[in-house]
Formats: structure tokens, C-alpha cells, sequence
């Protein structure tokens, strides 16, 4: 695939803005903030910068003429939260005279690596027309990767595959999500099924707002509900698929945005549930339920929106059996919480259900807790302040056990070496956003960090987008749990302790599903040493990169990106000034 343009001279990249939260991996925020950016690139042979007029950073609140740049807004609280919109028609961008001096400008960020420009070469049979062999143990799926042996592509899933005829007769979806491309979302659905109601829930405001449902005009079948987001810095940061079938009902929690950067090169997880039939008319309320108790947690989420586009599907998904859901959901919604709330949500939602329903191990201060995410949020100046003092305790809960352990703690983030070796070279970084302003408060934060390498599933080159947290066994043979989610290493999404521990308060929706190994009748998952190609019943759980984890060397760097790297070039002979 040639994409050495897609940083090309036109510079037509998605439209930017930053807002000052580092939650996000992606891509434009809480929209009160917009200044005349740049979109600078160098290319080897031709090393001309593109760019707009000189820009500033911008103060939060104040509103500044919108070109195709970036922004940023200056709180300390959280920098770098970032999202992604792309917008076509964006003014071309004449060359830079390289006399004129300009001005020298602390918080800027690097141009979009994709707008509408992302061309891939799909393979012939990148879809499936067959029912293809998924492993219906846990039913967790990683995306299809283009440019890899077939085989690591046997039993992954495209957006296209999740919309099939062969999954079900589509009457009705809903798309939660961060970022939309609304045209080509609307491509994705079979032919057949392209004009059936689609509710798109988002946090967009303002002009984010505006774009979006411009975007939509073509479209009279997609409608809009809008989450509420009234804690600053906070993101709609879910991604759900809600399906409505003549057959039945089902759910995909998942970890791309919709946008076609998100579904071809980066690695990306989803689990999708079965298809929960429909229940016998008559049934009581509490029909349906799983053990996990997926039905009334999933409608507790919904009912966290207060919105009333959502009733009918509240209403529906009450009409459903879903008691076949193995897994347990774990969500975030913006508040702040008190008293038995604590639990509902973030990351002591996570540490009850790691009570509740894991057991203590033997020797448990050596089963390490691996944590692997695409953004980076502030930390604080140290470990104790938020990592280990209230993140890493939960991820250290194994029952009801009084032993409060200190394992190992493998943190996994791709190093520059990683983004530039990448199968979209150095613009895979425009969906990695910890900025140097991030960064340079917490290198403490570094030491922890791994490698991201995945050869047992072909996609050491296809750069993370999705994240996971698990606890392995000292030798990484077996796992205690394993999560999927939106949730980036973040106190938005997760939450963070305020008033003396009584109250937790969360910025962020985020949702994410926990596998643990007693409601699949187990004592630990084994790890799935060769995930591809899929078989049905493996009973292996699938972890999407190579366990054990590769430390940093002295020589890696966590990537930033928001600092030029022009030493070397990446794999399509680019090289990265975000200017």
C-alpha cells in the first residue's frame, strides 16, 4: 500500500482540535476551543513545510478563526485529550517561504495523519461471504489487519462482517462512539440494509456538533442523541453497536472508532455477544438475565444517559433473553459519586467484580498485572499519587484475599521505534497522543514500559488502538482475568478518589467487558500461545499481543506526539514535524 502521500502536499487532513484532557487516544474534544493550527510534514525528497498562518496556542474558551489545525486549551489538569473529525473541503495549503520567522509556539500539535484521505488496497477477500469460524468460547475478536499472511486474518472481523446479512436481518442500530465519518459509516452497512434507522450517540458540542450533523444531511435515516458531558475535559468515549434483528438482539463492545483509519491498519479488539433471542410475550422484568447480570448492568448504562432517544432500545433489550452473556460489563459515566454509587462505575466497578467473583492464588505477588492502551493521561508526580495508590489496587484485587500484593506492574505503549517501523509509519502516532507537556511531569511513569510486540498475531506492525488489562501468571501461561475496553491509562476514565476516598469522580463514558475465569467454569484462562488461524472451541484465551512483555531498553522512547522526529524515516520514507 503506497500511502507515502498521506501526508500529502495538500495537506487535507481531517479537521483538529485539542481539548486538555489527556484521556483520549483520538481525535477532537469538548469544542470551546479552536485556533489557526498548522499541518506540517516534511517529506525526504521535497523537505517543504505546509502550513497555514502562524498560530498560537489558544486559552480555553476563546473562540479563534477554524482552519485545519489544532489547538489546545490550557489546563493543567489533564493535557492532550484529543478527537479526530474528518472534514472534507478544507482550504489547500500554499508552501511556507522559509525566510519568514514565525513565532515560536509552546502547545502545538502534529496534523492529522487521515482525513478523508485513506486510501487502502483491500484484498479480494477482506470480507467475509461465509459465516466465518469465530471462537465462540469467548467470543473476543480482533479487527482485520491489511498486509498480513491470511492466516492471522482467519477469525478476525471488519466492520463489514459485523453488519453481514449473516449475523442477522437488520432492522434497527445504534453507533456509540468517539469519533464519526458519517458517509463512509453508512457505506459499511450491506446494501440491503443501508436505510434502515441508525441512532448515533456522541458527546460532540457546538460546531463538533454542527459538522457532525452536517455530515449527516445526505443520510434522513441517521438521527442524533447527544451524550450529556457536564464535568470539563470529559469525552463520549463508548463504542457500542446495538443491533436489532428480525431474529433478535446483539451487542458488540469494541475499541474503534468509525472512521476508516480505525479498520484497516491498527489493532483493534471488539466481543461480540451471541444473538439473544427474543423473550416469550408475558415475561417477567427480571426474565433474561445472565449470570453475569449483562442485562441489568447493560440497562443501568443506558439508563446513566438520561436520554430520551434511548427508551425504545431500553424497552427492547427488556424484551430480550440475554442470559447466554458470559461476561461482566464495566462502564464509566460522567459524575461524581458517593456512598454504595462508588462501585457502579471505573475502576471500583472493576475492583468489586475482582472481589466478587475471582478467587485468591497461591503466590499471587507474583502474578503480574499488565495494562496496554494507546493514550496517556497525567499521573501526577508520582506513582503514589494516582497509579499505585488507586489504579494499581484495583488491578491487584483477586477475591477476597487480605494479602495486598505487589506484583509486577507491565505497562504497554509503543515506543517510537515501534510507530516508525509501523505498517502506517510515523502517522500511526496521530492515534497515540501522550504529549511531551504529559510526559515530562511523569517520567517516573516510563520505567514501567513495554514494547508493544505481537508476532503470535501478525500485528507487531499494526499499532494498538484497542486496550487491555489482565493479571498472568508468574510465567504467562494462564491469566486470572482479562478486560476489553475504551478505557486509556487515565483518571477520566477511570475515575480518581476525591474528598478524603468518599467520593469518586469520573470525567468519561467508557465501556468495556471482563472475562473472569469462573463464569466460563475455570479456574484461569489459558493463554492462547497461537491465536491464528481461529479454531471454534479453543480453549485458550486469545491475548492480542506476545506475552511475556518486552521492557524499554535504555535507547526506547515512549512515542510523543507532539515533537518532531526527523532522524529517521518511517516505513513509507517519511519523517514526523508537527510544527
Amino acid at each position: 500500500i503506497d500511502k507515502s502521500n498521506s501526508m500529502s502536499q495538500d495537506s487535507q487532513h481531517g479537521r483538529w482540535t485539542v481539548s486538555s484532557s489527556d484521556d483520549d487516544d483520538e481525535h477532537l474534544p469538548p469544542s470551546g476551543t479552536k485556533t489557526s493550527g498548522q499541518s506540517a510534514a516534511l517529506n525526504q525528497s521535497n523537505p517543504v513545510k505546509y502550513e497555514t498562518s502562524p498560530s498560537f496556542a489558544g486559552k480555553r474558551k476563546k473562540e479563534v478563526s477554524d482552519s485545519a489545525g489544532w489547538a489546545l486549551s490550557d489546563s493543567d489538569e489533564d493535557d492532550g485529550d484529543v478527537k479526530k473529525k474528518s472534514v472534507s473541503n478544507l482550504p489547500k495549503q500554499t508552501p511556507h517561504s522559509p525566510n519568514t520567522k514565525k513565532p515560536k509556539v509552546e502547545k502545538e500539535r502534529p496534523p492529522s495523519p487521515h482525513g478523508r484521505l485513506y486510501y487502502i488496497d483491500e484484498p479480494e477477500d477482506f470480507f467475509e461471504s461465509s459465516i466465518p469460524c469465530l471462537n465462540d468460547t469467548y467470543r473476543f475478536y480482533l479487527n482485520k489487519v491489511t498486509g498480513l499472511d491470511k492466516k492471522y486474518n482467519s477469525g478476525a472481523l471488519h466492520i463489514r462482517d459485523i453488519l453481514s446479512p449473516l449475523f442477522g436481518t437488520l432492522k434497527e442500530s445504534v453507533q456509540f462512539n468517539y469519533c464519526f465519518d458519517i458517509a463512509w459509516m453508512v457505506q459499511q452497512y450491506p446494501s440491503e440494509f443501508r436505510d434502515r434507522p441508525v441512532l448515533i450517540v456522541h458527546g460532540d458540542k457546538r460546531e463538533a456538533k454542527a459538522r457532525l450533523v452536517q455530515q449527516a444531511q445526505p443520510f434522513p435515516h441517521v438521527r442524533f442523541c447527544q451524550a450529556k458531558l457536564d464535568i470539563a475535559f470529559g469525552t463520549h468515549h463508548t463504542k457500542m453497536m446495538l443491533l436489532w434483528y428480525e431474529e433478535g438482539f446483539r451487542v458488540i463492545i469494541l475499541t474503534s472508532n468509525l472512521i476508516r483509519a480505525d479498520w484497516y491498519q491498527k489493532t483493534q479488539g471488539m466481543w461480540m455477544s451471541p444473538l439473544f433471542p427474543r423473550l416469550p410475550k408475558g415475561s417477567s422484568a427480571t426474565a433474561g438475565e445472565s449470570s453475569t447480570f449483562f442485562k441489568r448492568d447493560l440497562l443501568e448504562y443506558l439508563a446513566s444517559y438520561r436520554a430520551p432517544e434511548l427508551e425504545e432500545w431500553i424497552q427492547r433489550i427488556k424484551e430480550h433473553d440475554l442470559s447466554e452473556a458470559r461476561v461482566y460489563l464495566v462502564g464509566s459515566t460522567p459524575g461524581r459519586y458517593v456512598g454504595s454509587d462508588m462501585e457502579r462505575w471505573g475502576h471500583l466497578r472493576l475492583r468489586k467484580l475482582l472481589y466478587d467473583h475471582t478467587n485468591p492464588i497461591s503466590g499471587e505477588e507474583g502474578w503480574p498485572v499488565i495494562g496496554q492502551f494507546s493514550s496517556i493521561g497525567s499521573m501526577g508526580l508520582d506513582k503514589t499519587k494516582w497509579l499505585a495508590g488507586e489504579f494499581q489496587r484495583t488491578l491487584t484485587t483477586l477475591g477476597k484475599s487480605s494479602i495486598r500484593p505487589d506484583p509486577p506492574v507491565h505497562l504497554l505503549y509503543p515506543s517510537v521505534e515501534d510507530v516508525r517501523m509501523s505498517l502506517e509509519g510515523y502517522p500511526a502516532g496521530g492515534s497515540l497522543p501522550y504529549s511531551i507537556q504529559t510526559a515530562q511531569k511523569q517520567l517516573w511513569l516510563h520505567s514501567f514500559f513495554h514494547r508493544w510486540k505481537a508476532n503470535s498475531t501478525g500485528r507487531s506492525h499494526a499499532m494498538p488502538h484497542i486496550k487491555t488489562y489482565m493479571r498472568a501468571s508468574p510465567d504467562f501461561t494462564q491469566l486470572a482475568w482479562f478486560l476489553v475496553t475504551s478505557a486509556n491509562l487515565s483518571k477520566a476514565a477511570w475515575g480518581a478518589l476525591e474528598k478524603n476516598n468518599t467520593q469518586i469522580m469520573i470525567r468519561s463514558y467508557e465501556l468495556g467487558v471482563l472475562y473472569v475465569p469462573s463464569a466460563f467454569n475455570m479456574k484461569t484462562f489459558p493463554v492462547d500461545k497461537n491465536p491464528f488461524p481461529v479454531s471454534s472451541s479453543s480453549s485458550g484465551f486469545p491475548v492480542p499481543f506476545d506475552l511475556p512483555p518486552t521492557c524499554y531498553s535504555s535507547k526506547d522512547q515512549p512515542w510523543i506526539w507532539n515533537i518532531p522526529y526527523s532522524q529517521a524515516p518511517d516505513t513509507h520514507g517519511n519523517i514526523w514535524v508537527p510544527s
